[in-house]
């Protein structure tokens, strides 16, 4: 048994398929030990071909991916999940100079943890990253400015009556947008609300809102987020 670990079973928000990619065999079978342990199903993977391969044919709900993997690079892994899957992704980095390449890139990870990291902090970052990726249960709320619609109750975003595909922690930035448009969000308010088990740096929420800006326009919801330069961002209003 690790240390720290409880010996009765955790209680979770949601039990899910969790996909660990990890080289190093000793802490990919912690990580997995903490997960099963809280409840969760797991694969693993130990270098980037494989992790595309398993993510491929288990369709998993979450995927934790470290960054430094033989034979496919983890920031390829990221880009080939992106592009054809909003699934959540929280990526383990070794060094600071990976997350601030992660960041710049803006490849749309959810969540970012930096080894060497105590399990049971990812453990928390999982559970915070499938809240927000869970169903809203709440009264129908459908926000509409111009083409675009933010449906709570659905947790969907659409352009023009057709959904946009959104990870889940691009879709709760939006909906705290949504939920006062034209109102002016610091990025420290948006964290706290949108991703508020997260420890995301301030320009974490730029690389989203760079991600998000770019899916809404090319869904042709044109610019519909704008920057408040020196402050943060807020749902521009057509009629301005």
């Amino acid at each position: 048994m690790l240390v720290g670990m409880q010996r009765t079973r955790a209680t979770v928000d949601r039990v899910a398929h969790v996909l660990v990619v990890e080289d190093d065999r000793d802490i990919a079978e912690s990580i997995e030990l903490y997960l099963r342990h809280d409840g969760h199903r797991t694969d693993r993977a130990h270098d980037g071909r494989q992790a595309l391969e398993l993510f491929h044919h288990a369709n998993p709900d979450l995927v934790i991916l470290d960054v430094g993997l033989p034979e496919v690079d983890g920031l390829e892994v990221l880009r080939a999940i992106r592009s054809r899957s909003e699934v959540p992704v929280i990526v383990v980095t070794a060094r600071r100079e990976e997350l601030d390449e992660l960041l710049g890139l803006a490849l749309g990870a959810d969540d970012y943890v930096t080894k060497p990291f105590n399990p049971r902090t990812l453990l928390a970052r999982v559970k915070a990253v499938l809240r927000r990726s869970a169903p809203q249960r709440s009264l129908p709320r459908v926000t509409r400015l111009g083409a675009l619609e933010v449906d709570r109750d659905r947790a969907d975003v659409r352009v023009d009556g057709a959904s946009v595909a959104l990870t889940p922690t691009e879709y709760q930035l939006l909906a705290t947008l949504a939920d006062a448009p034209a109102m002016v969000m610091r990025r420290d308010q948006l964290i706290e609300r949108a991703m508020p088990d997260s420890d995301a740096l301030e320009r974490t929420v730029d690389g989203h809102m760079k991600n998000l800006r770019r899916k809404l326009a090319d869904a042709g919801a044109g610019d519909v987020i704008e920057t408040v330069r020196g402050i943060g961002y807020r749902l521009r209003r057509f009629e301005d």
